[in-house]
């Protein structure tokens, strides 16, 4: 039994611009990793640094296994993200992705601002959490997901 939704399969495409680097950012550049993704506005309310904040310590949370997780913030009006929530998400690849083709094929409307999503190593987005978030039980699912997948490459 799984604690997140199971999404229809669907393999995402698209890029955007890595914040601060202004460097061209596409899905596919995290094929073989596990990967976070939360969308939301670049001004990031208390909600938004909650979802960060669970990402964060979730991928903590998978201990030996945590390299083999990315997190990915999809800013949706492009607006720049503060210092200080750099400094705190140190290692969340944070993408301007307005009007992008990669956005839009996430759920719409506030909708996707809600839940944080999970794509797997093959680039397909599969699964999204709920909004009242308990991290320990995303934690669990993610670390069956991981047991799973490295099981299938040994």
């Amino acid at each position: 039994m799984n604690y997140g939704e199971l999404l229809d399969l669907q393999k995402l495409s698209g890029s955007g611009v890595i914040q601060r680097k202004n460097v061209i950012f596409r899905v596919k550049d995290l094929h073989g990793k596990w990967v976070m993704l939360t969308v939301d506005s670049g001004n990031c309310d208390e909600a938004c640094q909650q979802k960060l904040f669970f990402m964060r310590q979730i991928r903590t949370m998978q201990n030996k296994n945590m390299h083999r997780i990315e997190r990915l913030w999809l800013v949706d009006d492009n607006v720049p993200v503060e210092d200080t929530l750099w400094d705190e998400y140190d290692g969340t690849l944070i993408v301007n992705a307005q009007d992008s083709e990669l956005l839009n094929q996430i759920a719409t409307g506030e909708t996707r601002r809600k839940h944080i999503y999970l794509i797997d190593p093959y680039g397909n987005l599969m699964m999204r959490f709920p909004e009242q978030l308990e991290p320990r039980k995303m934690s669990e699912d993610l670390k069956r997901l991981l047991q799973v997948s490295h099981d299938e490459h040994m």
